[in-house]
């Protein structure tokens, strides 16, 4: 039998992520200078993982009801209200924001259906859309990064079921600022179109405060969040989408016949982590991406300086073809970064997360000299 065959065209049209590809060659060489992972360099706070093993050792393992245990559901939405001045309605609790951003697809797109993105996106957003049957529909954000919210309203169509937006972003770090953030909301309750803000990289902000989307738009936006980059908590898959009721009620449902629940002992974590400083590690952040901004515009680099998370969008240099051949010719210099393409229609880029030790970054930064020189 060819099993080729048998393969449905919604995996066969998906290619394996760009950002995979690095961590597979990361695993091939002694000591890269590995600038391509996403998540912190710093570990989950200690009473984060002892309220864990507490959870466990106290026979806390079984099945949580599928929107998330109560105490954390009301911490969250208690947290949010706290933090924006607005209380949604309602709370999942879900596996991850990837889970919470697959269950919104699943619940508000149907075939057929339009989803605005912007351009750089999330690497998930345009797959997990086609796979819903939705279409993705991209706004470009080039090049300072910036949402412009009369390019997103020259994309809307009859069509547009949903818009999806990111603060700060990931692969740019920006940030959307409160004008543009009202404006947006505006727009897509005059259009009668859903929000899908994705908040996981809320605390890492290096200047004003991030302001979610659904403070500017209640009715019609879902909030998505969760612990794995503030905590890292990157594999303990506890993430949360909030909203109005009508909507959470759809996700959770689907919960239940996808991922069932957020795991037991990572929910009871969240509440410790809510306890803790999770800011802590926010200037220590700041420098590294002042360091590394500056080191690169030194070395003639085009970088626009970002707000927040823990990446830069860096242009490559004039004399390679592409984002790709750049990050092929410096990872046979050992140096890990990830090519634009993956995060993008355009391959003029290159992502380099500054989540790593100041030596690795050091280092990094020589290698880059030398690739522009």
């Amino acid at each position: 039998m060819d099993a080729k065959r048998l393969i449905a065209k919604r995996a066969a049209g998906i290619e394996a992520s760009g950002i995979r590809k690095i961590f597979d060659l990361a695993a091939t060489l002694k000591d890269p200078v590995n600038l391509s992972i996403g998540q912190p360099d710093f570990d989950v706070p200690e009473p984060v993982k002892d309220a864990a093993c507490e959870a466990i050792r106290s026979g806390f393992n079984r099945y949580t009801p599928s929107a998330g245990i109560p105490e954390l559901k009301d911490a969250i939405l208690s947290r949010f209200a706290e933090r924006h001045g607005v209380h949604p309605e309602a709370c999942v609790v879900t596996a991850g924001v990837s889970g919470a951003l697959t269950l919104a697809l699943l619940a508000l797109v149907e075939p057929g259906d339009e989803v605005l993105m912007p351009d750089p996106f999330f690497v998930s957003y345009k797959h997990l859309t086609t796979m819903c049957g939705g279409t993705p529909v991209f706004y470009d954000t080039y090049p300072d990064f910036r949402l412009d919210v009369a390019r997103v309203e020259a994309k809307l169509t009859p069509k547009t079921k949903a818009i999806l937006a990111m603060s700060p972003g990931n692969p740019t770090g920006m940030c959307i600022d409160v004008k543009a953030a009202k404006a947006l909301g505006e727009l897509a309750r005059k259009r009668g179109v859903a929000v899908i803000s994705d908040e996981i990289y809320e605390l890492f902000v290096y200047g004003a405060k991030a302001q979610s989307l659904l403070s500017h738009y209640p009715e019609g936006t879902l909030s998505l969040g969760g612990l794995s980059k503030t905590a890292s908590m990157t594999g303990w898959r506890v993430g949360w989408a909030l909203g109005p009721s009508a909507w959470i009620e759809q996700l959770a449902k689907l919960q239940q016949f996808t991922f069932v629940c957020a795991p037991s002992f990572a929910q009871k974590a969240a509440l410790a982590a809510f306890g803790a400083d999770l800011s802590a590690a926010v200037p220590e952040y700041k420098v590294k991406r002042d360091t590394m901004v500056a080191g690169l515009r030194k070395a003639g680099y085009e970088v626009a300086e970002p707000d927040g998370a823990f990446y830069l969008f860096v242009k490559v240099p004039a004399k390679y073809k592409s984002g790709q051949v750049f990050v092929e010719e410096a990872a046979r210099r050992e140096l890990l970064m990830v090519p634009g393409n993956v995060f993008s229609a355009r391959d003029t880029h290159f992502r380099i997360s500054y989540a790593a030790p100041d030596e690795k970054l050091a280092r990094g930064l020589e290698i880059l000299r030398a690739l522009s020189s």
